[in-house]
């Protein structure tokens, strides 16, 4: 059975023709614009921002008038709560051009590779969320997928995950990841970029803390030290810098990429935002123009409902995670038991709690807000006050869930972190 990746039968996309690495400014950018708007489509909807809503007004605001049927009859609007039980979707990003803005390139100057993968994870009881990131050079086996001309693929065994969507559009890339994981995922969004700058714009601008220099020419980002507010092709240059930053490779990225998304759904959910209609709305269209949706999330209804079922989870219970991988030639590939653990953690719909890093390419932010401290409750017992005795020690409280490896990278939505620049003399 051949592992070489067969071309699809329209002839029309070929994986030599995509620029990997190089100093092809706009395919670059065409790659980090689409990693970008995966991710922020997780992070719309990790953050509790109702897109469903939004996407709702949007389509009503667009649709005709509606015609009354005779033997219709008025009742109640129907109301939307949130979704039964958890939720796994798989969100994509593409870095196809075909039908995206000029600006990024004729529609054949690339292939179309999968180059973010990311599982949206919601709990069954709706109390917490992850977002766990598969590296785009991860090999993986692919199996036999149906090809959307007719007829199927023939399996692999050892892929990177990126070509999945090449080798079979969306629902490869699905069957490819759930046979990675043993997960069922019903949902699955594959996200392009056009419009893609107006997404932190929309906000007002995403605050990063970087805590030393960034260089890279590559995407001409130089950022001193400290705290920076980044929107529109700032903001873009920012994820998309490499060579700049960490160790300079595509690991290190995806460190940095986290804290941007922790910081956006930070942004979104402060009352800055959401008590801003202008930005929510502004955000809603950003993500939702740019989406391809599968049938079973191809609804209003549904996505509301998700977005719902998010709105109330602590952004401490929002874990944006790494895959565990080691090197191997030519790309990376799953470290195990703990690659299989963290899944086993995901299908027992057990709450994850990292005890590794934040990864190389970023580190915890020394200015961090700090918690206020509980306020002592008063007591109208002038002898248990008196008493020091009546003092309750701390009590020792355990992580919840299942306490991932070392070897799973990563962070909260609720941390605080900067990332580690690179300079030119060290690249």
């Amino acid at each position: 059975m051949s592992d070489q990746l067969r071309p699809r039968s329209n002839g029309s996309k070929n994986l030599k023709t995509v620029a990997r690495h190089g100093r092809l400014k706009k395919s670059n950018a065409a790659v980090t614009v689409a990693k970008f708007i995966a991710g922020s489509l997780a992070v719309v909807l990790v953050s509790g921002f109702s897109v469903g809503a939004i996407a709702t007004y949007d389509v009503a605001a667009s649709v005709q008038p509606s015609v009354h049927l005779t033997n219709e009859t008025n009742g109640p609007v129907p109301s939307i709560g949130a979704i039964d039980g958890g939720v796994n979707m798989l969100i994509v990003g593409s870095d196809s051009r075909v039908g995206q803005d000029a600006a990024f390139g004729p529609e054949d100057s690339t292939g179309d590779l999968n180059d973010v993968t990311m599982l949206l994870h919601i709990s069954e009881d709706h109390s917490n969320a992850s977002v766990i990131s598969f590296p785009r050079d991860m090999f993986v086996a692919i199996p036999s997928c149906p090809d959307p001309t007719g007829g199927s693929f023939r399996a692999m065994s050892s892929q990177k995950i990126n070509t999945t969507l090449t080798y079979g559009g969306l629902a490869c890339t699905v069957l490819t990841v759930e046979k990675l994981t043993g997960l069922s995922i019903p949902f699955a969004a594959e996200v392009q970029f056009s419009g893609v700058m107006a997404m932190s714009s929309a906000v007002g601008g995403v605050p990063v803390c970087v805590a030393s220099r960034i260089e890279d020419e590559y995407t001409g980002t130089f950022l001193d030290p400290g705290e920076h507010v980044l929107e529109g092709y700032d903001a873009l240059q920012f994820l998309r810098t490499r060579h700049g930053l960490g160790d300079g490779g595509d690991l290190t990225r995806i460190n940095n990429q986290q804290l941007f998304m922790s910081s956006l759904v930070r942004t979104i959910k402060s009352a800055d935002t959401l008590s801003d209609p202008t930005k929510v709305y502004a955000l809603a269209k950003a993500v939702t123009a740019n989406m391809r949706l599968s049938d079973s999330l191809n609804s209003v209804t549904t996505l509301a409902s998700i977005a719902i079922a998010l709105k109330d989870i602590d952004l401490n219970q929002v874990v944006f995670a790494q895959v565990p991988t080691g090197s191997t030639t030519g790309g990376v590939k799953a470290v195990q038991p703990a690659f299989d653990n963290l899944f086993e953690a995901v299908a027992a719909d057990q709450p994850l709690t990292l005890s590794g890093t934040t990864g190389r390419g970023t580190e915890a932010d020394p200015n961090a807000p700090v918690e206020p401290a509980p306020v002592p409750v008063a007591t109208t017992d002038p002898s248990a006050a008196a008493d020091p005795a009546a003092t309750e020690a701390p009590v020792a409280t355990e992580a919840p869930g299942v306490v991932l490896s070392e070897s799973v990278t990563g962070q909260t939505a609720g941390e605080y972190t900067c990332t580690r620049g690179r300079t030119l003399e060290n690249q």
